[in-house]
């Protein structure tokens, strides 16, 4: 089982790091990324809630952040509710960047369905949402 894990590891790692290089992502790091795509799916979140998602402090998303504004990835918009409040925003070119990550998932996920029938399709989908979704 480990060794199975390992190798699906490896495969989403090369798939990412294939589309950064096609791409000329290279300023960017995986992690980098993967923030890119969690503000996105958050629909423009808080550092709060974006620290939450991701499972880390809000002082390490911070640093992340400014740095990913400092690349013109991502800018703050103070919310109306809370003035001491702001709400990440991915720039055209931080969307254009997590369109990009999304090519990559889509690639891996037409790699994994072009090996299986669409029963062992739906078996896989269940059991990857028993272990990663539900609780």
């Amino acid at each position: 089982m480990i060794d199975i894990v390992a190798l699906l590891s490896n495969m989403v790692v090369q798939t990412e790091e294939t589309a950064k290089e096609k791409f000329d992502l290279s300023g960017l790091t995986l992690t980098q990324l993967h923030y890119l795509e969690t503000i996105n799916a958050l629909s423009n979140p808080n550092l709060t809630e974006l620290a939450a998602s991701l499972k880390l402090t809000k002082p390490t998303v911070t640093v992340a952040i400014d740095k990913l504004i400092e690349k013109n990835y991502v800018f703050k918009v103070q919310s109306d509710e809370d003035r001491r409040s702001a709400h990440l925003h991915l720039t055209d070119k931080g969307k254009q960047i997590n369109q990009i990550h999304e090519l990559a998932h889509k690639t891996i996920a037409d790699s994994i369905c072009q090996k299986l029938n669409s029963e062992e399709q739906q078996m896989l989908i269940n059991l990857l949402t028993k272990l990663l979704i539900e609780k």
